[in-house]
């Protein structure tokens, strides 16, 4: 992606999920009524509630989505906790969850697709993509579609609905701190980051600042996963993603024995779901759906179960990132 991921952002610093939530059969029965596009949109499915009651929000989405019954997302399904894969293969994590939720109130289904987290804006303008759900910061530089690196314009830019608040950490190998607890203290090592994010930006930045001798060396690898690897392996002192990454790598990886978090979180920003500026239908039916599991108590479950409550927001908005 050109404007800067945390993670997935860019600008400054920013930002801390298992079974996906199954669908109800009220759900299914809902998307029928909306991919036949015709019919009593009023009659009851099988559990005696109108289409209204099982899908609310279903009339605030474009016709085009209505009558697909699928809203097609773009993910760089590598982010535990906020989307990875299960053994199976599936989708699962906060954004998955989320989703779930949202589809039941628009009765939808919100199809996660599979890419690398620098090309989902790009599927976006491409029209691969109806959203970009990945950890995805919001910043004025991606609202406005300035690459962070050039300051340059290099498209439209998109949209953002914000859901969660994130800060930026730093984690080494366990027992390996070697005094690093700010990003000053990485110059003359090395840190692994995923190519495009903010860790990745602020990496980059503190280079800039590192005095003679005393190099940062960045390795920027294509999902996390792969940047934890190389850690793991010896080769480099540190690594950053955002807080919830951060955690839930310390916790999981060789048991909790591998990492651990040195410092504090860098200021903290909006996660946002990506929509393209052309969309603002589909943008206000996603705020609308998120607003409404929000309200229905479904968003503080699926934040709990995932044990990110400190992230957790009071209510969806538009483009707050700075």
């Amino acid at each position: 992606m050109t404007a800067s991921t945390t993670r997935r952002s860019t600008a400054k610093a920013g930002k801390s999920v298992k079974t996906r939530i199954a669908a109800a059969g009220a759900i299914a029965v809902a998307g029928t009524l909306l991919l036949t596009g015709c019919g009593d949109q009023t009659k009851s499915d099988d559990s005696g509630k109108s289409s209204t009651e099982s899908a609310p929000l279903a009339g605030k989405l474009p016709k085009e989505i209505r009558d697909k019954g699928v809203i097609r997302v773009g993910s760089d399904i590598a982010y535990a906790p906020v989307e990875f894969k299960d053994k199976s293969g599936k989708a699962i994590g906060i954004d998955p969850d989320l989703a779930d939720a949202m589809g039941k109130q628009l009765g939808v289904k919100f199809e996660f697709q599979n890419g690398t987290f620098d090309t989902l804006v790009t599927g976006l303008r491409s029209n691969r993509y109806d959203l970009a759900m990945s950890a995805m910061t919001d910043t004025k530089d991606r609202q406005d579609g300035i690459d962070s690196d050039t300051g340059k314009k290099v498209g439209e830019g998109v949209d953002f609905v914000d859901y969660f608040n994130a800060g930026v950490s730093i984690y080494t190998p366990k027992g390996k701190t070697q005094g690093i607890k700010t990003w000053e203290d990485l110059c003359g090592k090395k840190i692994v980051v995923q190519r495009g994010t903010v860790s990745h930006d602020l990496a980059k930045a503190q280079a800039k600042k590192c005095p003679s001798g005393k190099k940062l060396g960045i390795q920027a690898f294509d999902d996390d996963q792969q940047a934890q690897t190389r850690l793991r392996s010896g080769g480099a002192d540190a690594g950053s993603s955002d807080f919830p990454v951060a955690a839930y790598a310390v916790k999981t990886s060789g048991g909790g024995k591998d990492f651990e978090i040195v410092g504090d979180q860098v200021e903290a920003a909006p996660y946002g779901i990506a929509v393209a500026k052309s969309q603002t239908q589909l943008r206000d039916a996603i705020k609308a759906a998120l607003d409404a599991v929000i309200k229905n108590g479904e968003y503080d479950k699926i934040i709990a179960k995932w044990g990110v409550e400190a992230g957790a927001v009071k209510a969806a908005t538009v483009n707050g990132g700075k």
